[in-house]
Order: structure tokens, then C-alpha cells, then sequence
């Protein structure tokens, strides 16, 4: 990879979830249409869950995380599509960017023009896929051999699960396969290991193509404990394992953490751990630093 800076990259993209990915495209938004996330859709809490539950289709909660962090220019409709009904009626704790983004998938053949007809009302240039345009949950084996359903359930497993699935079996959406297949750098991370980082991987066509891309593939570690118990318990080192598993063997060229992070048993990737921590919210990932650090990475690799 001759490639030494990100303005150099054509293709560029990141998988995830909420505020993770949203962080992430956030830092590297200057890179316009270049930028492609894939978002995790297996949320079934909070708002989304709601609405999941009484009108069906795909989550899109950190498909408007994503979205309300790549809002460059104020507006009318940013304001909208930020706003949370509070009270204590039936919009209570409703996010009207879900609703939208819901109303729009009714309009659309499919849930990807409703993200494109959001990103030309909101101005922003970075493409958003889901992961997968069809319904589907998470899901795990527990310890003792249990079947836990819905993505809520497994962030609460205090061990980590036999396996991971996702229900029903599902195929990616054509255009995220398309971006894996033209990157030159794929993001993976931050964000909650089981719960948004792991759901594109298990999807068998996502999986297969990240297994054969030419990209470099940076995962970027979290800069606080995992919420989820299970998730807490796991190891830099473990974590690599489990994703170079899920796609198929391929190896994880490089990694960024901060300096807080045991990276014990990291080997033959390209590390790179500095402070990456955002001022205001310290387990967020400062834009600008990441965004260097992610510069760092590129050189590393061009050596």
C-alpha cells in the first residue's frame, strides 16, 4: 500500500455502530463521498425498539446517531431530526430522526433510499448502508447452552456466549458488499463489541468479503470499559481472535488504543496507542486525534 495519507485513499470504510461509527465519521467526514459507513440494525431498545416492535422493520437507531453526528450546517431539518418527544404520552422518549427515517422506509422501495433521501435533506456527503435491509436480531448461546433473543438480552450476559448469530439468516445489502469490495481502508470499531461491532460480521456475505479484501484493516479499541459484562471481560487480544474468526481468518493489520489499553499479546499489526480522548466527553474519541492517529497507522504501513 503505497497510500501515505487518508486525502490519498479513494475508498474508505467503517463498520459499526451508533455513537462508535458516528465518532468515526464524524473525524473523517472532509473525506466526503469517499467515506462509506455500514450500520449495525439489530438494536431492539430505546425508541427504535418501539417502534420496531409495533411497525416491524430494520432498526434505525444508529443509522440517525450516525447521521445527526455528519450534520455539517445547521437547519430547520437538522433541528427535526435531533428533536426527542419528552413527557409521558405514547412519543415520549420517541427520537422524531427515527420516526422520519421510519415514515421514509414506508415511502421507499427500499430502507436505503430512506437514508439518502435523509443525507440530501441533512447535506451530508458520507454514504450510510445498512447492514441489512431485511428485520433481524441478535443472538446468542449462553454458557449453559440457553438461547438468548434480542440484542438488549445478549449485552447483559454476564460470560461471554458459546457463539453469536444473528436471526433469521439474512444477506447484506448489495452496496455495502460493493464499498468492502472497492475499499483501501476499512474501520472497524469503536463501539460495543457484541452488540455493534460483531452483528456485520456475522453476516456469511459481509464476512466473505472483508475475508477477501486488499484493504488494510484497522480495528479501533473503545476508550472505556464495556457496558456489557460479558464484553468487559475480553482482552485486546481476544477481541482481534474473535473478528479475525468471523471473517474468515483474515488478519487485523493494525490497531489503535489508548494508552491505557494492555495490548499484551498483540502481534505481526501495526499498533499505535497515544491519547485519543475528547475533551468534553472522555470516553469519546477526540476527531482530531483519531483522525492523526489514523494518519500514523497509514504511515506505519507504507514503511
Amino acid at each position: 500500500m503505497r497510500n501515505r495519507t487518508l486525502s490519498d485513499l479513494e475508498h474508505v470504510v467503517a463498520l459499526g455502530g451508533g455513537h462508535g461509527l458516528g465518532r468515526v465519521m464524524s473525524a473523517l467526514s472532509p473525506l466526503g463521498s469517499r467515506l462509506t459507513g455500514i450500520v449495525t440494525t439489530t438494536d431492539n431498545g430505546g425508541s427504535t425498539g418501539r417502534i420496531r416492535q409495533s411497525e416491524g422493520g430494520i432498526a434505525w437507531g444508529d443509522t440517525r446517531n450516525c447521521l445527526n453526528q455528519l450534520i455539517t450546517e445547521p437547519s430547520i431539518a437538522s433541528t427535526m431530526f435531533e428533536y426527542r418527544f419528552s413527557g409521558n404520552g405514547e412519543l415520549a422518549g420517541h427520537n422524531l430522526g427515527n420516526l422520519m427515517l421510519k415514515a421514509l422506509d414506508n415511502l421507499s422501495v427500499r430502507p436505503l433510499e430512506a437514508i439518502n433521501l435523509i443525507r440530501n435533506l441533512l447535506k451530508i456527503n458520507a454514504y450510510l448502508i445498512p447492514m441489512s435491509e431485511h428485520p433481524v436480531d441478535l443472538a446468542a448461546i449462553d454458557s449453559d447452552g440457553h438461547l438468548v433473543y434480542g440484542e438488549v438480552n445478549v449485552d447483559s450476559l454476564k460470560e461471554m456466549p458459546k457463539e453469536l448469530m444473528l436471526e433469521p439468516v439474512v444477506s447484506t445489502t448489495r452496496e455495502a458488499i460493493e464499498a468492502v469490495e472497492e475499499a483501501e481502508l476499512i474501520l472497524i470499531g469503536p463501539g460495543s463489541f457484541m452488540t455493534s461491532l460483531m452483528p456485520p460480521l456475522l453476516l456469511g456475505d459481509l464476512a466473505q468479503a472483508l475475508g477477501r479484501s486488499k484493504a488494510r484493516i484497522i480495528y479501533i479499541g473503545n476508550l472505556a470499559k464495556e457496558l456489557s459484562p460479558a464484553a468487559a471481560s475480553l482482552t485486546l487480544t481476544q477481541k482481534m481472535t474473535i473478528v479475525e474468526e468471523a471473517i474468515n481468518g483474515r488478519k487485523i493489520d493494525g490497531v489503535i488504543v489508548g494508552p491505557q489499553t494492555n495490548i499484551a499479546g498483540i502481534t505481526n499489526k501495526v499498533i499505535v496507542q497515544q491519547p485519543l480522548e475528547a475533551d468534553d466527553v472522555p470516553y469519546r474519541h477526540d476527531r482530531d486525534l483519531l483522525r492523526k492517529a489514523l494518519e500514523t497507522a497509514l504511515q506505519k504501513f507504507g514503511r
